[in-house]
């Protein structure tokens, strides 16, 4: 029935499915694996689906003249597909899939080239220099952020420095931030720098892990 509607519906079209290589998810007696036994005897059904889709970036951009059409910003591969049997609480079976993404970055090279100077500890004041490129867009609400190597998110920063607010040297080449002995973790650990452009709303360069 499904495979019926996505050749039929527009909105479906376009949706993909990895291969049904597991059992009928619908319908069980609870607790069990056995199919309904009860007056009704409802058929085995795939009634449980996941369908997925990519939202062509590259197409919408290429329209507006900002990416190349054969430019493929993401690619996704499903690397499973399965229900789990196991589950007895329903007269479903659940189904997960997995999927590996990959995403290329709109900018291949860093707008902002910075790295942590000197010995870093909660013991006294520490300092960062960074650079950009000639036609960086910098912004007073610039800043830069102390993240595990682990993080995950913008917001996952332990403490930042404001780009202007907390400079404290410049010339033609550079510049220089401090961050202060009191926001540096006591515990250590391996870290990193991010600099993050409030008009380009993104992380525009990552310095090399280092020990705090």
């Amino acid at each position: 029935q499904l495979n019926m509607a996505k050749k039929k519906e527009a909105f479906l079209k376009e949706f993909k499915e990895g291969p049904l290589q597991f059992k009928p998810t619908y319908k069980f007696d609870l607790y069990s694996e056995v199919y309904d036994t009860s007056e009704k005897k409802r058929k085995p059904a795939w009634t449980d689906r996941i369908l997925w889709k990519v939202k062509n970036l590259c197409e919408v951009a290429s329209k507006e003249g900002e990416f190349p059409e054969e430019e493929n910003l993401i690619s996704v591969i499903q690397s499973s597909y399965i229900s789990h049997m196991t589950y007895g609480i329903s007269d479903h079976k659940p189904v997960t899939g997995t999927f590996k993404l990959e995403m290329k970055p709109l900018v291949s090279d860093p707008l902002v080239m910075l790295s942590p100077e000197g010995e870093w500890s909660a013991e006294h004041d520490v300092f960062i220099r960074y650079s950009t490129v000639p036609e960086f867009p910098s912004s007073a609400w610039d800043w830069i952020g102390l993240f595990q190597v682990t993080f995950r998110h913008v917001n996952d920063y332990v403490t930042y420095a404001w780009v202007e607010d907390d400079e404290i040297s410049s010339n033609k080449d550079s510049k220089q931030v401090y961050m202060s002995a009191s926001e540096i973790p006591k515990m250590g650990g391996e870290f990193l720098l991010c600099y993050y452009s409030n008009n380009l709303q993104s992380i525009v360069g990552i310095s090399e892990p280092f020990q705090v």
